[in-house]
């Protein structure tokens, strides 16, 4: 009807095909315009008046915007039969190209969706922690493959099963190209089905660079934000093939570990004199050591020795020792120092050219990295303040000033 008025004007042939072609693209834009606006505008709606979140996250992530791009392809793809004098090449090549799009229109559609559902999955907090990202992308993959092998088919008017044929000729190129794909899927599928990696564990693998807290556990990559707020970048199959270590154990269990040594000067080991006895006897945190020492060694000594006369006969007291023990009942009594249930213990390690260590042993109660190192830093302050109190002296490497000072009695020795 249109094309009999415009023939009516005078119009030549090739005039009348451009303005049908026109009016199909106008007619289009105008659908697609319509349909957007109604269409988000009633789903932002409706989303808003309920009361549930994955309506809002499906609106958010774009999938009706994307649908709306459907119609005006609709439109094209009808409106090429209401137009005769459209050469029938150039309109089935039109129509072809809409499908085309639809199908294009379609994947991303699905492709929103499937970020929508991964945002209301990790809305949940019991969820959180076990990421479906790296499925939902392998999911992603396969709906972009199969809608460009409906997009090939469409657009040179094959059957798709022609080209799914092929596929097996093309399984080496194919798995050449998705190496790193197939690789990170079955990672992917390990690290979750062990439990390997969850978001917001601390994670430690020297050999990638990374030392601080997951962020993110995607199909193809972890992303970690180390303790100086870089990000480290891992591919997810690394994590199976090297070596790393998870701290949420560590967090899980309530105490972080306090593994550190004091080293005391071998010349400064004696044995304890009786008035140094009886003073550490006084100390409410060493009372029952010591009563409990006297009992044991004069036990010991009674009866066992031929010659009380003899030191070297004699069971005694050292200052090494009761000092170990005063660390031990320090730890006891600290009240940010796990009790029950984590190992506690103060140990003499070998004597050493540096001296002989004490090694302190324990958890603190608090795991939160700040809190633990002003425990620690209180603990060890107040160890280290107390080695003079038993005689006894912490081994220092000698430095410029010790050195200087040597020489200079020397000289004033030789003067």
């Amino acid at each position: 009807m249109m094309d009999d008025w415009l023939k009516g004007l005078g119009l030549t042939p090739w005039l009348i095909e451009v303005a049908d072609l026109v009016v199909v693209v106008v007619a289009a834009t105008l659908v697609y315009f319509v349909v957007r606006a109604a269409l988000v505008r009633v789903t932002r709606k409706l989303a808003t008046n309920t009361a549930t979140y994955w309506d809002d996250e499906i609106v958010k992530s774009g999938v009706f915007t994307r649908i709306a791009h459907i119609a005006p392809a609709f439109v094209v793809y009808y409106g090429m039969s209401l137009f005769p004098d459209i050469p029938e090449v150039l309109a089935d090549a039109t129509r072809r190209v809409a499908v085309a799009i639809m199908i294009l229109v379609t994947a991303l559609g699905l492709s929103s969706f499937l970020r929508a559902v991964e945002a209301i999955y990790d809305s949940h907090p019991r969820y959180r922690e076990r990421p479906i990202k790296g499925y939902l992308q392998v999911a992603s993959i396969l709906i972009y493959l199969v809608a460009g092998l409906l997009i090939l088919a469409a657009l040179m008017n094959r059957s798709p099963w022609i080209f799914v044929s092929g596929i097996g000729a093309m399984t080496a190129i194919l798995l050449l190209v998705f190496r790193d794909t197939i690789l990170s899927f079955v990672a992917s599928i390990q690290i979750a089905s062990n439990d390997m990696i969850r978001v917001g564990d601390w994670i430690e693998a020297p050999d990638l660079g990374a030392d601080g807290d997951v962020i993110e556990v995607a199909l193809h990559t972890v992303k970690v934000q180390n303790w100086d707020m870089t990000i480290t970048t891992i591919p997810t199959h690394r994590l199976i093939t090297d070596s790393f270590k998870n701290w949420r154990g560590m967090s899980l269990s309530g105490g972080r570990r306090i593994k550190r040594s004091v080293t005391i000067d071998l010349q400064s080991i004696r044995f304890l004199a009786e008035e140094e006895i009886a003073r550490f006897e006084s100390w409410s945190l060493l009372r029952d050591y010591i009563q409990g020492k006297r009992n044991e060694l004069t036990s010991a000594n009674v009866g066992s020795v031929e010659n009380p006369k003899v030191p070297a006969d004699l069971r005694r007291l050292t200052n090494l020792g009761t000092f170990r023990a005063w660390i031990w009942a320090t730890l006891r009594n600290h009240p940010d120092i796990h009790q029950t249930g984590h190992t506690l213990l103060v140990r003499q390690l070998a004597p050493g050219p540096q001296g002989v260590p004490i090694e302190i042993y324990c958890f603190s109660t608090d795991t939160a990295w700040i809190h633990y190192e002003d425990i620690q830093a209180d603990l060890f302050d107040r160890i280290l303040a107390m080695v003079p109190e038993f005689g006894l002296k912490v081994f220092q490497e000698p430095a410029g000033s010790d050195l200087k000072g040597c020489l200079d009695r020397g000289s004033e020795a030789s003067s």
